[in-house]
C-alpha cells in the first residue's frame, strides 16, 4: 500500500536534507503557516546553484524610502544653465540667480557664472568682470550699475577668450545706471546683448600700445625716443573713432638723418628732417601705423663723408651732404638732405651741394652756401631744414650754417630739454647746418652752425666743432679739414590714455 504519512516519530533530526527531496515535491501548500521556525534554518543560504524568482510586487517603495542616499547614485547631480546642483538641492530653472553686491577696489575682478545676476557698486574704483571661459549656447549672465557710478568708474568686461557681438574685444560700460544681460550664442558671436538699458557704446575704448627706445610719458601721450637703431613694436591699435572714447590708429614722429662732415672750405649740409608734428589738434597723429614691428634707423653722423639716413616704417630722412673740399671727394658728395657748403681756393672753386635730394614733400632740407670771391680758401655754410646755408662774403669770413627746424617741446613733453638745442624762437632746434671757414682773419675768425646742432666752422686749423650727436647738425669747417657730423634721431609719440 502507498506510503501517506510519516509521523515525527518515524524520523530522526536532520535526517531529511536536500538530498531525500525530489525537486518541486514540497509545495507551499504542503506547508502549514508558522510550522517552520527560524531555529530549523541554516543561518547561511547557498543559491549559487538556484534561481530565485521573486515577484514585482517583492520591493516596495515603502520598503527603501530613505534607504539609498543621492551619494550613492552613480549620478548624484544635474547641470543646469553650466552649473552642477546636486540632487535632492533647489535652482530657479529659467530665472537668474542674483548674488549680493560687489563692491570694487580696483585690484580685485569678478569671474563670472552662467545662470546669475551681479549688481557691481563701482562708487570707488573700476571694475572688471570676466565672462565664463567655457560657455554653451543659452548660458545668461546680468550686470546692473548698482549705484549709478558707471560714468565715474567704469565697468570692463572682459571677454576671457571668447568674442563679444562677433568681436575679439572687451566690452566697457561707462554710462551712469546701465544694465546688460549677456547671452552666449557661438565660437562666431560669442556673447551677445540680449538686454541694454542706459549704455551708449558697449565696446572697451582701446589705445595704441607699444615698446621700443626710451619712453617718455606726458599727459595722454607717450613719446619713443631713438637715439640708436631699435625696434617701435606695436602691439596693439587705437578703435577710435568706432568707439567714441577709443584712441586713434596713427602716431606723428620726428625723422632726422645724420649731418654731413665739414671739409677744408665748406660747412656740412644737416642730416634731413621730416616730421608730421603738429598734426591737427595735436591728438590724432598723421602717420597711420598696423600692429607690427618697424625696424628703425639712426643715421651716424657723416665722418669725412656724407651723413648716414634715418628710417621709420616708409619715411626715410637723407642723410647731409659733405661740405665741398678743393680735393679727396666728387660732386656726388655734397648733395643729401640738406647740402653741403661749397668751396672756393686758389686753383679752382667747388659748387655747394643741394638740399631735398631726393626730393619729398615737404622738404627735408635746403642748399648749402656758395665760397666766397677771392684766392683764399672761403667756404659757404651747410644748408639747414629751415634755411639753406649762407655764402661766404670774403676772405675773412665764412658762410654761416643754414637754421634748423624747432618743433614744440609739446612733443617731447618735460623732457625736451635732453633733446635738440635752444633756438631763436620757441622750441627745440634739429638739423643745423655747419659753419663754413675763411682765410685766416686778425684775429682768427669763427662762423656760426645753424641753430639744431650745425657744427662752428674756424679760420685755424683743426679748430672746428662738430655738429651735436643726435640732432642731425653738419659738422662745422677748418682750414685743415673739417669735424664731423652728429648723428640723428627717430622719435614716436601718440595717445595712448
Amino acid at each position: 500500500m502507498p506510503l501517506t504519512k510519516v509521523t515525527k516519530s518515524g524520523i530522526t533530526n536532520n535526517a531529511i536534507d536536500a538530498d531525500k527531496l525530489e525537486d518541486g515535491t514540497i509545495l507551499a501548500a504542503d506547508i502549514t503557516p508558522g510550522t517552520i521556525t527560524a531555529d530549523k534554518l541554516n543561518s547561511t543560504l547557498d543559491l549559487s546553484s538556484k534561481t530565485v524568482t521573486l515577484p514585482n510586487t517583492s520591493v516596495t517603495n515603502a520598503m527603501l524610502a530613505g534607504s539609498i542616499a543621492n551619494a550613492k547614485l552613480a549620478n548624484s547631480s544635474i547641470t543646469v544653465n553650466s552649473t552642477s546642483v546636486s540632487l535632492g538641492s533647489s535652482i530657479s530653472a529659467g530665472a537668474l540667480d542674483w548674488q549680493a553686491v560687489i563692491t570694487a577696489d580696483g585690484s580685485t575682478g569678478t569671474t563670472g557664472v552662467a545662470g546669475r545676476g551681479y549688481f557691481i557698486d563701482t562708487t570707488s574704483a573700476a571694475h572688471t568682470f570676466t565672462l565664463p571661459s567655457s560657455p554653451t549656447i543659452g548660458d545668461t549672465i546680468a550686470l546692473v550699475d548698482y549705484a549709478g557710478t558707471f560714468a565715474t568708474n567704469k565697468l570692463t568686461i572682459a571677454r576671457n577668450g571668447n568674442n563679444i557681438q562677433g568681436v575679439a574685444n572687451n566690452s566697457q560700460i561707462g554710462t551712469n545706471r546701465a544694465s546688460v544681460t549677456l547671452v552666449y550664442v557661438d565660437a562666431t558671436k560669442g556673447w551677445v546683448y540680449q538686454n541694454e538699458s542706459n549704455v551708449a557704446d558697449l565696446g572697451q575704448a582701446l589705445f595704441i600700445s607699444a615698446t621700443g627706445g626710451t619712453v617718455l610719458t606726458d599727459g595722454n601721450f607717450k613719446t619713443h625716443v631713438f637715439t640708436g637703431d631699435g625696434c617701435f613694436v606695436v602691439s596693439q591699435l587705437g578703435n577710435g573713432p568706432t568707439v567714441p572714447t577709443g584712441g586713434p590708429t596713427n602716431v606723428d614722429y620726428l625723422v632726422v638723418a645724420g649731418g654731413g662732415s665739414g671739409a677744408c672750405g665748406g660747412g656740412g649740409g644737416a642730416g634731413g628732417y621730416r616730421t608730421t608734428f603738429p598734426s591737427p589738434g595735436c591728438n590724432a597723429g598723421a602717420f597711420p601705423i598696423t600692429a607690427t614691428t618697424f625696424p628703425i634707423a639712426v643715421g651716424g653722423g657723416g665722418a669725412g663723408t656724407r651723413g648716414s639716413s634715418s628710417v621709420f616704417s616708409t619715411i626715410t630722412s637723407t642723410g647731409g651732404g659733405r661740405a665741398q673740399p678743393y680735393a679727396g671727394c666728387s660732386a656726388a658728395c655734397a648733395p643729401g638732405g640738406s647740402g653741403g657748403g661749397g668751396a672756393g681756393f686758389p686753383g679752382g672753386n667747388r659748387s655747394a651741394g643741394s638740399g631735398n635730394t631726393p626730393p619729398v614733400s615737404p622738404p627735408q632740407g635746403n642748399p648749402g652756401g656758395s665760397h666766397g670771391p677771392g684766392p683764399q680758401i672761403t667756404g659757404g655754410g651747410g644748408g639747414g631744414a629751415a634755411a639753406s646755408g649762407s655764402n661766404s662774403p670774403g676772405p675773412t669770413t665764412g658762410g654761416v650754417g643754414g637754421i634748423g627746424s624747432p618743433i614744440s617741446t609739446t612733443f617731447f613733453g618735460p623732457t625736451s630739454p635732453s633733446y635738440g638745442t635752444p633756438g631763436p624762437a620757441p622750441g627745440r632746434y634739429f638739423a643745423g647746418g655747419g659753419g663754413g671757414t675763411a682765410h685766416t682773419g686778425t684775429p682768427p675768425s669763427t662762423t656760426s652752425g645753424g641753430a639744431g646742432g650745425g657744427g662752428t666752422g674756424s679760420s685755424v686749423p683743426g679748430a672746428s666743432s662738430q655738429g651735436t650727436t643726435n640732432t642731425g647738425g653738419g659738422g662745422g669747417a677748418n682750414l685743415a679739414g673739417g669735424t664731423n657730423g652728429g648723428s640723428g634721431i627717430v622719435v614716436i609719440r601718440y595717445k595712448f590714455q
